[in-house]
């Protein structure tokens, strides 16, 4: 068995924390639902601002209201306006199952209203039986993410071209080193 990324909310906000309710972490059933989350599941939330690491399940609260709110125990790890990554995670029976397992993935701007929907691509490319891409859950395109794993296309393409490479140089460069 391998444990995986099933569902993430990348760069949610902090609104409250209420140390006196008794656990877990409430969140927007709208914003949820869109990445697949369900309530009283555990979920790994990680603190971008402070680097806490801590467990704990998922109770609704008010669809709309884009809510991040941290109970009991878990507020101790944050304050209004921390950056969380909150992850669901799932057991697969081995690596050939990777291919059927699309993550939804939401990101936010600093207000929590989603940025983007996008999702984990495992698939099997020319030099490895599992490489890795970032697909735009709408266009299912990788053009839009701008969140593509850290690596900047167009400054790569920019930088080819100030080294006189002419774009079918930098075509075939970007096909053979990218997957996209």
């Amino acid at each position: 068995m391998m444990k995986i990324i099933r569902a993430k909310l990348h760069g949610i906000r902090v609104t409250n924390a209420d140390l006196n309710y008794h656990g877990s972490i409430t969140l927007d059933p709208e914003q949820c639902e869109m990445a697949g989350i369900y309530p009283m599941e555990f979920v790994d939330i990680w603190n971008k601002n402070s680097a806490a690491r801590i467990s704990t399940y998922v109770i609704f609260g008010e669809p709309g209201s884009r809510c991040c709110v941290l109970n009991g125990a878990a507020a101790r790890t944050c304050q209004k306006g921390d950056e969380l990554i909150i992850a669901a995670s799932a057991d697969i029976a081995g690596p050939e199952k990777l291919y059927e397992i699309k993550p939804r993935i939401l990101t936010f701007l600093p207000d929590n209203h989603v940025d983007q929907v996008l999702y984990y691509d495992v698939f099997q490319s020319e030099r490895r039986p599992y490489d890795f891409r970032i697909v735009d859950a709408d266009k299912h395109t990788i053009e839009s993410c701008h969140t593509w794993p850290n690596v900047d296309i167009t400054k790569v393409r920019d930088g080819l071209a100030a080294k006189g490479w002419s774009e079918a140089e930098i075509d075939a460069f970007i096909a053979s080193h990218f997957s996209l």
